[in-house]
């Protein structure tokens, strides 16, 4: 017995030792079963250098291409005239976005071709204002010189002092037409021509001149809607309008001019 077990331990120490090979690394798949423990290496799969992204993910869609994207000319890339106004141009750039809604390179294009036609027209307005007023400043300068004598008795005022004297005498107006049947506007041209004056005097900063130019206004619109009045057609006129009333409206209009406009 004691023989047998150092025949044993003696065959067991002359046997070579074995390790097995260390496994490479694996992940655990499905086909691993419960454990994940199929005991098959980690292989290397092949991989591609280019990945393919199509709308939408499923491959099957075809991005819509502007085909006009390219064109320099931003009328053609719009699709509308040289002269075309800014409605037909607003009214283009709204159905191109509609029909190239979510694609970013078409929707910068239009919007590019649309801002680039507004700025040419805000440029051709601008100098087409300044190129009228070099015309009438060049006619004015050209005129004779009784034309330049009289024009020296006009000014032009702020677009405030305009509005605010627009709008008085536009109530006067108003209010003479609201009392023409109870009453003739006598009152109204009184206190329209006492503002008058006191417009011009605020401007001339001489009383007399200030109160002769006023009544000189005054007098010429009255006679000028007194000549005017019966030439006006009946059915143009309302039934409850007289001609006191008609008179006195040119008169507020000629009355308005001369203290907004002289001197």
């Amino acid at each position: 017995m004691q023989a047998a077990a150092a025949f044993n331990r003696a065959a067991f120490s002359a046997r070579p030792l074995h390790r097995p090979p260390r496994p490479l690394l694996h992940i655990a798949g499905a086909e691993d079963g419960p454990a994940g423990r199929s005991g098959a290496p980690l292989t290397r799969l092949p991989c591609s250098g280019s990945l393919s992204v199509s709308a939408g993910g499923y491959g099957n869609e075809r991005v819509p291409v502007f085909p006009r994207q390219q064109s320099w000319d931003p009328y053609k890339l719009l699709g509308v005239d040289h002269d075309a106004s800014e409605e037909e141009v607003r009214s283009a750039r709204n159905f191109l976005l509609r029909q190239y809604a979510g694609y970013e390179e078409s929707e910068e294009a239009i919007e590019g071709a649309y801002d680039k036609i507004i700025m040419n027209s805000y440029s051709h307005r601008k100098h087409s204002k300044i190129n009228l007023k070099s015309k009438l400043k060049k006619q004015v300068e050209e005129s004779p010189s009784w034309v330049k004598a009289l024009l020296g008795y006009f000014e032009v005022p702020s677009l405030e002092i305009i509005s605010r004297r627009l709008a008085f005498f536009g109530f006067i107006a108003g209010w003479s037409i609201a009392t023409s049947a109870e009453s003739g506007p006598a009152f109204q041209l009184a206190l329209s021509l006492v503002s008058c004056i006191y417009f011009l005097n605020d401007k001339m900063k001489n009383l007399v001149r200030a109160s002769t130019t006023g009544l000189g206004v005054f007098v010429g619109g009255w006679i000028l809607g007194s000549l005017l009045v019966p030439a006006i057609p009946a059915f143009i006129i309302p039934p409850t309008w007289s001609v006191e009333l008609l008179t006195s409206l040119t008169a507020y209009v000629f009355m308005f001019l001369g203290c907004t406009y002289l001197k």
